[in-house]
């Protein structure tokens, strides 16, 4: 199946350790006013232009608004930017519509709306429900509004609901990891992504952790961390489909699985990734990304050109390497498609590594997939690098 991602650059607020392109508002409301309704005039015709490619003339069950921080914008637009979609692609009638909120950007009578315009599934982007650690992870809520944002989500109606946490911040025990975890499963969302606090290039964190203002965690004290949120979220009915994403059952994040299931997805907005396999109209696989910067990227557009920074195109071994990788990190590699596929044989190439895997409780191989264990997703990258085909 296919996905469409959009991404939306505006944020109230940079958070220390993001490193996705957004921009804060301007001094000026009618500068910001300006720049949003340019942005999304630029939108429209991105994704006008790229319908008329017959290659993605496909069927899409899923749309991501991701940022960012998608829900500073009305309702209003988020609907313009649906109905877009709808009028230029083939978007199922049950598609998973997901939209990322920050807590302290919508209340119910928002998130009301929100559903109205055709939202189906909300990711409330929360980190931690210690003051403290949203105070050091320069969040703009506080653990009130978070725990309130959820809960309006349910008065507003959505029945599909994931929230997002951190974990291995500077100083944190695992008795205090596991209380945010209590509080995110008293919440009773259908899903919980679990995410290690990473440091990237370029971000103020990372020039903190250069200057010895924070000091991280060691790679030891993560693993316990990670380990307990494992058996933690498992024990309170989420399943585990992927290295840091669990759900309850039927609540798999539809979009997040078909990126890890090595699908189509195209990607509108600055900064926005595409892939797609091209196999099928006679080319080869591809992948692009869009100028990251809201002001360059609409004056391409608005000249009517795409406004693409890069793009390469993917030899048969990144494909390999990528399927290994992205199975290993999601539900499992389908032996049977990857040997249609590729025509080779995953488990014969790999057996005796498979069979230490599998002796060692790290994999198995089940319904025809190899697949991670809990122990194994410990150490999925270094799993997944030794792959090499």
């Amino acid at each position: 199946m296919s996905s469409l991602y959009i991404h939306i650059p505006f944020c109230e607020h940079k958070c220390i350790y993001c490193d996705f392109y957004s921009i804060a508002p301007a001094e000026s409301a009618d500068q910001n006013e300006g720049l949003i309704r340019r942005f999304l005039d630029a939108l429209r015709t991105e994704i006008s232009l790229r319908s008329r490619d017959e290659r993605f003339k496909v069927s899409y069950e899923t749309v991501f608004f991701g940022g960012g921080t998608p829900s500073l914008l009305p309702p209003s637009a988020i609907g313009g930017i649906v109905q877009t979609l709808a009028s230029c692609f083939s978007i199922e009638r049950d598609a998973e519509i997901t939209l990322e909120a920050n807590p302290g950007t919508v209340d119910v009578e928002k998130l009301r709306a929100l559903r109205a315009v055709g939202v189906n599934r909300l990711s409330i982007g929360i980190q931690s429900f210690h003051d403290d650690e949203l105070q050091f992870l320069s969040r703009i809520h506080s653990s009130r509004q978070a725990k309130e944002c959820v809960r309006d989500a349910y008065r507003a109606g959505f029945q599909n609901v994931s929230i997002d946490l951190i974990f291995a911040l500077p100083s944190q025990t695992r008795d205090r990891w596991e209380t945010n975890l209590g509080q995110a499963v008293e919440l009773n969302p259908t899903h919980i992504s679990c995410y290690s606090l990473i440091v990237e290039p370029n971000t103020p964190l990372f020039r903190m952790v250069e200057s010895n203002q924070v000091a991280l965690l060691c790679v030891e004290q993560d693993a316990e961390l990670y380990e307990h949120t494992i058996h933690f979220l498992r024990s309170h009915g989420y399943e585990q489909y992927e290295v840091s994403n669990f759900a309850k059952r039927g609540f798999k994040s539809r979009h997040n699985s078909n990126y890890w299931n090595h699908s189509n997805y195209l990607g509108f907005g600055p900064s926005a990734h595409s892939f797609w396999s091209l196999a099928h109209a006679g080319g080869a696989p591809k992948r692009w990304w869009n100028i990251a910067n809201v002001t360059a990227y609409a004056q391409r557009l608005e000249k009517g050109i795409l406004s693409v920074a890069g793009e390469e195109e993917l030899t048969t071994d990144q494909l390999i390497t990528e399927e290994v990788f992205l199975g290993l990190r999601g539900d499992g590699v389908d032996v049977a498609g990857f040997q249609k596929n590729y025509g080779r044989d995953l488990l014969a190439e790999h057996r005796q590594k498979v069979d230490a895997l599998i002796n060692d409780g790290m994999a198995t191989v089940e319904d025809g997939k190899l697949r991670l264990t809990a122990k194994g997703y410990l150490v999925c990258d270094e799993i997944s690098a030794s792959f090499q085909m």
